[in-house]
């Protein structure tokens, strides 16, 4: 039988070994030392058990209860799984296909042995990628929620900002209506007043008068910057082509009385075209360039105006030879109604500033200062070369 089927065992791809129906293992092919680390003279003889350890085969053959023919006719052509034992004790997952042998011997099983590591390795490569898939598509589920919560939750948001904007804006008509017009009239009365008694009232009196006008006039000029404030998104225009020095003469010419009064020079370099909006612009100017006027030292003030490209944005910066700023305050003194200065020193309602980074922001930009006390000031901003209209709303 040996010289019968030698050649078509050592022609198989697989490990094939023959079995006796005592579970003793009559034939092997080279496939098979290699597969399990035995010479051939160590597997002959032995029972296949040694090397199956589950004794399929084995079992197969000495199953009392049921003839040979009706046990393999049950596992013909089926791949059977089962676990391989090497030499050394090794195991490693192998695939059987049976089929019966007739001989002189008696009837005999044919085992083609196949190593199926690479197969279950990638089965489980595959089955722990797609464990990491249910994962990833979980994560991604929960993460869409969220999403869509937040997403929720922001345009509830969104509206509060809107009803309370829109509140904003409600309250700056009031303050330009309702408060202008009575402190109109109270103004004009306490004028009257100081004509009409003039040198008939004594001192005290005199100074109440003059301490009433004072206090009259810094509400008004409070409530015309808090409304200038409130109007940067309620009068916004649309963004045009504007040469920045017709900003910087525009903004000069509301000052010229400023200008001429404390002695101040503003001078300016080479500076470029933008996209804004133009009295916005105007009012960022005119304001920073205020700030240099009014806070001067002994010198008369100086505000050099300059600009450099960065990028895809213009760096504009506006210098003054004024009092300075400490570092602690670079903050606090963009946030509306902060002041640094007492009103008697340095009149002002804390407001400009807001107003300048408000329109900085609407403008697509930043803005910031450096500066150190007794040293001058230098406020910077920045402004997109080609910057659309926004409305999203500016962060304060």
């Amino acid at each position: 039988m040996e010289s019968r089927y030698r050649g078509l065992l050592e022609a198989a791809p697989d490990a094939m070994v023959v079995v006796n129906q005592s579970g003793e293992i009559v034939l092997v092919n080279v496939q098979a030392e290699k597969q399990f680390g035995y010479r051939r003279d160590e597997l002959v003889g032995q029972k296949v058990k040694n090397i199956i350890p589950e004794g399929f085969a084995e079992r197969l053959i000495s199953d009392a209860t049921r003839s040979v023919a009706d046990a393999l006719a049950q596992q013909i052509g089926m791949g059977i799984e089962l676990s391989g034992r090497r030499k050394d004790g090794s195991r490693f997952p192998i695939e059987i296909m049976l089929s019966p042998l007739d001989s002189a011997e008696g009837i005999l099983v044919t085992a083609a042995i196949r190593n199926i590591s690479a197969r279950k390795k990638s089965e489980e490569d595959n089955a722990a990628l797609e464990n990491q898939a249910t994962s990833l598509q979980t994560a991604r589920d929960e993460l869409e929620l969220r999403v869509n919560e937040r997403t929720k939750e922001l345009g509830v948001a969104n509206q509060v900002l809107e009803q309370s904007n829109l509140e904003l804006k409600q309250f700056a008509y009031i303050a330009s209506h309702d408060l202008q017009s009575p402190l109109r009239s109270i103004s004009g009365f306490v004028q009257l007043l100081k004509l009409e008694y003039e040198g008939k009232l004594n001192e005290e009196a005199q100074d109440w008068i003059r301490r009433t006008v004072q206090s009259i006039a810094q509400m008004q000029t409070l409530i015309r910057d808090l409304l200038a404030y409130s109007r940067v998104e309620a009068r916004s225009r649309p963004f045009t082509q504007i040469p920045f020095l017709d900003i910087v003469k525009d903004a000069l010419t509301l000052l010229e009385s400023s200008v001429r009064d404390s002695g101040g020079q503003v001078t300016w370099g080479p500076l470029p075209d933008i996209m804004g909006d133009r009295s916005q612009l105007v009012q960022l100017i005119q304001n920073l360039i205020g700030n240099g006027l009014t806070y001067h030292g002994d010198k008369p003030p100086h505000i050099d105006i300059s600009a450099e490209r960065s990028g895809k944005e213009w760096i504009f910066s506006v210098r003054d030879n004024g009092i300075g700023i400490a570092p602690k305050y670079y903050e606090q003194i963009f946030e509306i109604f902060k002041r640094l200065h007492d009103q008697k020193d340095y009149p002002g309602t804390g407001i400009g500033l807001a107003v300048c980074r408000r329109v900085v922001n609407r403008h697509g930009g930043k803005i910031w200062v450096m500066s150190e006390p007794g040293q001058g000031s230098t406020f910077h901003f920045t402004i997109p070369e080609r910057t659309e209209q926004t409305n999203e709303q500016p962060t304060c």
